[in-house]
């Protein structure tokens, strides 16, 4: 690692937030001149920022090559500081407007499909009417394509089935409540009668990867009825790709429970009203643990708890749930 030593004792100065968006736009952009276009500001200007804070940590931030610029350990290790230090700024600045219901801003939340079909068109329309002029950045996923965002603050919170695994400790999780999955098939499939799995042990199957281990899965849910594992033939993180297949083919799925409630997929698909209990993940609410949600984001969070589905309501009780004294509030 390039040290760059100056022993002057007028050398330090302040580090101020234009340093970050610098050192972040060179990073991302790959370069000085493509960064200074990002910015908006002449290439000189940018070469003589990022002068400055090199010669006030002390060390480079990046490598010259000839196709562009490449961070440093010590240049990654600040541009990912930098990310959240302008993700917080930003967030004061919202805070401040979005008090009392106004101000702009924006929200970005990713949301499982269970969740899009279960809390999201309740919780729409009052979000919009709160906060008019807040943005709403809605990704349709599950938590391991999320996390980067959600360490990073790029995601405010996800909403979808819990993490398999144990999360980093810069973020929490609050369990919302138990959920459960039904067979979906396009109307007039011949397995339509079916009532039992065993009668679907010869289907072709799809999924929407609940789990990052689906095959796994599906042979778990299987062997417990003494059945072989079926053929997994299709794997999407789509709502839609999951609809489009469905309804052209003699697919199954394992869906959650809330695709049969929801009006566009149930006047679309039918439900195989088979005997088994096929439990799903239970449905989880993510978030950074050392970072307050703005008024925006946490008046969403709200609204999308107050959205949690009425049969699930008893099994919310059971939960360790570890919800704020605003969430509390409305969940009585």
């Amino acid at each position: 690692m390039a040290v760059l030593r100056d022993r002057s004792p007028f050398r330090h100065q302040a580090i101020k937030l234009h340093h970050f968006r610098h050192v972040l736009a060179i990073a991302e952009q790959g370069g000085l001149r493509a960064g200074a276009r990002h910015l908006g500001l002449a290439q000189p200007a940018l070469t003589r920022s990022l002068g400055e804070i090199e010669r006030e940590l002390g060390v480079a931030l990046f490598e010259r090559h000839a196709r562009g610029m490449e961070p440093t350990p010590a240049g990654r290790a600040f541009a990912q500081r930098a990310t959240l230090v302008l993700g917080e700024v930003r967030r004061a600045r919202e805070d401040a407007g979005q008090i009392g219901g106004g101000g702009a801003g924006a929200v970005s939340v990713g949301l499982s499909i269970a969740a899009h079909l279960a809390m999201l068109p309740k919780a729409l329309g009052p979000f919009r009417i709160r906060f008019p002029d807040v943005s709403l950045h809605v990704v349709e996923g599950f938590y391991p394509t999320l996390e980067t965002g959600l360490r990073s603050g790029e995601v405010d919170f996800y909403v979808g089935p819990s993490p398999e695994r144990a999360l980093p400790p810069e973020l929490s999780i609050e369990h919302l409540f138990e959920n459960t999955r039904s067979v979906l098939c396009r109307m007039g499939h011949p397995l339509a009668a079916a009532r039992s799995l065993a009668d679907l042990a010869g289907a072709e199957w799809a999924t929407t990867s609940i789990t990052v281990q689906a095959e796994q899965e599906f042979e778990a849910l299987f062997a417990e009825h003494g059945l072989p594992t079926p053929r997994l033939v299709l794997r999407s993180q789509s709502a839609l790709t999951l609809i489009v297949a469905l309804m052209s083919s003699d697919l199954l799925a394992m869906a959650p429970v809330q695709w049969t409630a929801f009006a566009p997929t149930a006047d679309t698909l039918a439900t195989i009203p088979i005997r088994e209990r096929l439990p799903a993940p239970r449905i989880a609410l993510v978030r950074r643990a050392d970072v307050p949600l703005t008024p925006a984001a946490s008046h969403l969070a709200d609204l999308l708890l107050r959205a949690v589905p009425a049969s699930a309501d008893e099994t919310l009780e059971l939960l360790p749930v570890r919800l704020d004294h605003r969430h509390r509030s409305l969940l009585r």
